[in-house]
Order: structure tokens, then sequence, then C-alpha cells
């Protein structure tokens, strides 16, 4: 087994990867990565990945880092990928780049900030920031706006109108699954009006579940854990 992929299932990215892999039947060695102990910054770690982010993976002795550059990859790479995942009508493929490309300065810029600021920071160490958490609430909010009725205006349940999933469907998707880390209530606020976003979530989850399902079980026990710390007294 010559694919090595460095995760943590609390990231997003990770998820993403994992169920990638895990859907496709590539045989891969999970390698956790903790970021809530700074393992990323570890000198083994930096031997994988300067930029001290993940996932990363490593493929022989081919190293790569960036979610959607791991993606691409894998689905171009590995014999028996599905070619919905990442189409070679290049046509196709373009729309799925620009939806990659959007997420990053939109969805991402608003969800990653939002959830570690409203819920996550504890758990890594660090102090709840009301104020990012609001400016970041308005990106995330505009952002499943125009996920609501630009990329899922279109016949077919998955992104771009498609029939079928592609990875920018598992991206996206593994970053709104970060909202089950927040109080329900919140989460039912920011989603309840994109009644087209709810559907392809439960698309996309179907679509790829036993592990789907099975990779994002670990939000449970990362949300059982914000509970517990978030219970604790203050210290003066």
């Amino acid at each position: 087994m010559s694919l090595k992929v460095y995760a943590d299932r609390t990231a997003q990215p990770s998820r993403a990867v994992l169920i990638f892999c895990k859907v496709n039947g590539i045989k891969f060695e999970e390698i956790t990565v903790e970021l809530a102990k700074q393992q990323q910054f570890s000198p083994e770690y930096k031997a994988i990945n300067p930029l001290k982010k993940l996932p990363a993976i490593v493929d022989g002795g081919f190293k790569l880092s960036e979610c959607h550059a791991i993606l691409i990859y894998l689905a171009s790479a590995f014999p028996g990928v599905p070619d919905h995942w990442y189409p070679t009508d290049l046509q196709r493929r373009a729309k799925i780049n620009s939806v990659l490309s959007w997420h990053h300065l939109n969805l991402r810029h608003g969800g990653a900030p939002f959830v570690l600021n409203t819920a996550l920071a504890p758990v890594m160490g660090l102090p709840l920031n009301p104020k990012a958490a609001a400016e970041a609430e308005k990106i995330l909010s505009r952002s499943l706006a125009t996920l609501e009725k630009v990329w899922l205006n279109g016949n077919g349940p998955f992104l771009l109108g498609s029939f079928q999933p592609s990875i920018a469907d598992l991206s996206l998707v593994c970053e709104i699954m970060q909202l089950e880390l927040v109080d329900k209530k919140i989460k039912d606020r920011l989603l309840g009006p994109h009644k087209k976003v709810q559907r392809w979530i439960e698309s996309t989850r179907n679509a790829t579940n036993p592990h789907f399902d099975e990779v994002h079980s670990f939000l449970i026990e990362v949300k059982a854990k914000i509970g517990v710390l978030t219970a604790l007294p203050s210290k003066m």
C-alpha cells in the first residue's frame, strides 16, 4: 500500500479526501496528524508538507498538499475512479474547477472561521472570538445563498445540475457539515432558508454512504468534547 493520507478528521478538507478514497476503493494508509496537539508543526510532518497544513498525501515518492489538488490527482491517477468525479471532458472539468476556485474565497472563507470562533476554538486551545464569528457569518450566509441560486441551479441534484457527484460536491459538502459542531439553533438558522442546499447535502450523503457517515461520525466526538470544555468554569 503505497498511498499515505495525512489527515485530521476534525478538518473538513481531510474528510473530503478520506471519503473520496473510501468511496472509490483506493487503498491507503490513514496517518492521523492531530491539529489540536499541533502535530502539523513537527519536523516529521514538515518534511511531508512544509506549509504545515492538512491534508497531504504521499504516493510512492510523490508528495502533494492542498485538498483540491489532492482530489484532482486521485481522480486522475487511480484507475477505476468513475468519470463523473472529475470528467475527462474539458468543459465539464473547467466548470468543476470554477466551483473549487469559488469555494476557497467564499464558502470556506466564511465557514471555517465561523465554526472555529463559534464552537471549535476551545478544542484547539484557542479562545472564542465573537467578533470574528460575526464577520465570518456574513460571508457564510452570502455563500450559502450563492450556492442555492447559482451552483445548484440545474436539473440534477448535484452541483452544476449534474446527476452524479463530483469532487466539488464532496469538498463543499464537507465544509458545510462542519456546522454540525455548532448549536442546532444556529445551524438551523443558517441552513433553514436554503432548501436546495439541504437536499443537496442529503443527496451527496446518500451517494457516498456508508463512508460519508463513518468519516463524519468523528464530529460527534468533537462536539461532545466542546460541550465539556464550554461547561468548565472560566479561569480568573
